[in-house]
């Protein structure tokens, strides 16, 4: 089991998360850039880096890109700083790894896109896709392909007829507030990190057409909900009607990193 340096966690601990990958300081301190990974490799006394060699490669994956999406450092380092000791050893065997990434794909499909849908106003196809069974292997994922793809197909469609109805120039302004407040909050809750978690570990297994309409559904479903946000009053008003689920999908994604670290490492 991989080692923790318990004065450099300490320091860490103390320290805020910054987004994106940083290159090696001469010396570490409280002032250097570090992302969750890079903690990670530091507090395990590791080589400098963002892929440590002792962490779980499908939760480095979610976390990487859930770290570089957060809107800020406090909610990034309030959010993902406690996971730093928690990630040193969980390094894998191939199987268990495999059944992380569909734990990021289920959650992907099943909690994640149904929370955008439902906030887009397309609750039939959230509670549709809420409803599939668990996605945990490649017949599963077979079986939730359509239903995805429904899901998708609507969300385009209304995202489509939104942008139709919104070429004045005022209308054009507050879109572009509230999907900024989109990007920078709402989806960084776990936009891409779930796809790219399982796509790692579990591309051969899951096939691509389901993947590529999960992640196409989250993705029209949080255009449509920040549309509904701009219509409501731009910025400000978005902010305030994306938060629950923002902090809804916050709670759940570490959920699943519990989830995922449960399936211990074989001794």
């Amino acid at each position: 089991m991989q080692q923790i340096d318990p004065k450099r966690l300490e320091k860490v601990q103390r320290w805020t998360l910054r987004s994106g990958s940083h290159p090696e300081p001469k010396r570490v301190t409280s002032k250097t850039g570090m992302c969750i990974l890079e903690a990670v490799a530091y507090v395990a006394g590791e080589t400098w880096g963002d892929h440590p060699e002792c962490a779980c490669p499908v939760i480095g994956a979610f976390l990487r890109n859930w770290n570089d999406n957060l809107p800020d450092d406090a909610a990034r380092t309030r959010l993902l700083a406690p996971l730093v000791p928690r990630l040193v050893g969980s390094r894998a065997t191939p199987a268990i790894e495999l059944m992380r990434s569909y734990l990021a794909l289920d959650w992907l499909v099943r909690v994640q896109t149904p929370a955008w849908l439902e906030l887009a106003g397309l609750k039939e196809h959230a509670d549709l896709c809420r409803q599939l069974g668990e996605l945990h292997d490649e017949a599963s994922c077979k079986l939730a392909t359509e239903t995805v793809r429904g899901a998708q197909r609507s969300a385009a469609a209304a995202r489509d007829a939104a942008w139709d109805a919104a070429r004045a120039a005022a209308w054009d302004a507050a879109w572009a507030a509230a999907w900024a407040a989109a990007w920078d909050a709402a989806w960084a809750a776990a936009r891409d990190a779930a796809w790219a978690a399982a796509r790692d570990a579990a591309w051969a297994a899951a096939g691509d057409a389901a993947w590529a309409a999960a992640r196409d559904a989250a993705w029209d479903a949080a255009r449509d909900a920040a549309w509904d946000a701009a219509r409501a009053a731009a910025w400000a008003a978005a902010g305030k009607i994306l938060a629950p689920t923002v902090e809804q999908l916050q709670a759940s994604a570490l959920e699943l990193i519990d989830r995922m670290l449960i399936l211990e490492p074989a001794k």
